[in-house]
């Protein structure tokens, strides 16, 4: 059996699909340089690129400067974060963490939380919409 294989590109589009590739690899490294020298990124602000968009999950690379604090809303999905590169502070109403490099958070839906990067930090956000299959199906 042959895998199709994909070698993501930076031009990558928020309305690319991959419902017809079985395989999909991406070079982090080099993505998350690209994004650096973004217009956007010079300007301080942060830079995410929809890597898999699907109807039931999402993943996001985002790379977030230091002192950036981001004020989520309560998601109706569960979600993880994926440090890269660099820290994150996670708050919920009744929790806190710092996630470093490596480490990996998930979070149920209809979880309220905040982060705060204390340097410059790169992340893989996965969403998922809760209405997976399971292979039996």
């Amino acid at each position: 059996m042959e895998n199709e294989t994909l070698i993501a590109k930076p031009s990558l589009t928020r309305n690319n699909r991959s419902h017809n590739v079985s395989l999909l690899t991406f070079d982090l490294s080099t993505l998350v340089e690209n994004m650096k020298h973004s217009h956007s990124w010079a300007k301080g602000e942060l830079n995410a690129m929809i890597l898999l968009k699907s109807p039931d999950k999402q993943i996001v690379l985002t790379a977030i400067h230091e002192g950036t604090e981001i004020n989520s809303f309560q998601s109706n999905n569960s979600v993880t974060f994926q440090i890269i590169k660099g820290k994150l502070k996670f708050l919920t109403r009744k929790e806190s963490v710092i996630l470093d490099t490596g480490q990996l958070l998930t979070l149920h839906e209809n979880i309220r939380y905040r982060l705060t990067s204390g340097e410059e930090t790169v992340f893989l956000l996965t969403i998922a919409n809760g209405t997976l299959q399971s292979a039996e199906n």
